[in-house]
């Protein structure tokens, strides 16, 4: 199938499945409060990948106190913090950073990770921080809230019909569809979602300057969920 072209002025990035695999370390911890809280494991995970944690337990714990899940959120952040066993890059990502960086195209950061998580993380992946980052700190709702990706683009100065999301997760692509953005699904979990188009990895996109800001996008679909919009734009 040929690669889908577009068009945009700004690509708002998604850490983890997207740039950086820490799944993991996700399963070491979720499965942990899982047990705790008489869970099912697997249930779980099909949760919490795109959300903050305390949106996670919300969730799945519904009417327990607000304050405990985030007391039990921050807990979990530290050890997540803590553990960078089997963090590493997605395939293609130190490439796709580099040439993002090499071209000076806008590009940011929006991760559900806080501060210190969504840093570690980048470093033990070795991929470099974008300088306009949105973290959990940064905004008052979890995706699948559209917050963080209009942040961004504010941030950037784009306005948001002219951003290209970047993600793998249900939560992380409605949230980008939310905020107006068409978006690129990143690996297997992606596909269900119908993002605007589904790739294996960042090994199948490419970038390139057009000039005056803009970018062009070469993504190649590879029959994740249905291609939804193959055409320029």
């Amino acid at each position: 199938m040929p690669a889908t072209v577009l068009t945009a002025r700004a690509l708002l990035l998604d850490m983890d499945g997207t740039l950086v695999n820490s799944d993991a370390v996700v399963e070491r911890i979720w499965r942990g409060w899982a047990e705790r809280h008489g869970l099912d494991g697997d249930e779980v995970l099909k949760v919490v990948h795109g959300r903050q944690g305390h949106a996670s337990m919300a969730l799945l714990l519904p009417g327990r106190p607000v304050e405990q899940n985030l007391a039990d959120n921050a807990r979990m952040l530290a050890e997540e913090t803590a553990d960078m066993d089997g963090v590493v890059a997605v395939p293609g990502a130190v490439e796709f950073m580099a040439a993002l960086r090499t071209a000076g195209l806008a590009h940011a950061l929006v991760t559900s990770a806080d501060v210190p998580l969504s840093t570690a993380r980048m470093a033990a992946a070795g991929l470099p921080l974008p300088d306009v980052r949105i973290t959990a700190e940064s905004v008052g709702a979890s995706k699948p809230d559209p917050e963080g990706f209009l942040k961004g683009a504010a941030e950037l100065g784009v306005d948001p019909a002219d951003c290209v999301v970047f993600e793998d997760s249900g939560a992380g692509i409605t949230a980008g569809r939310a905020a107006g953005m068409r978006v690129v699904g990143i690996g297997p979990r992606a596909g269900s979602h119908r993002p605007d188009v589904a790739v294996r990895d960042l090994r199948d996109v490419r970038v390139e300057a057009l000039g005056g800001g803009a970018i062009r996008l070469y993504a190649g679909a590879y029959g994740l969920g249905e291609q939804r919009n193959s055409r320029q734009r």
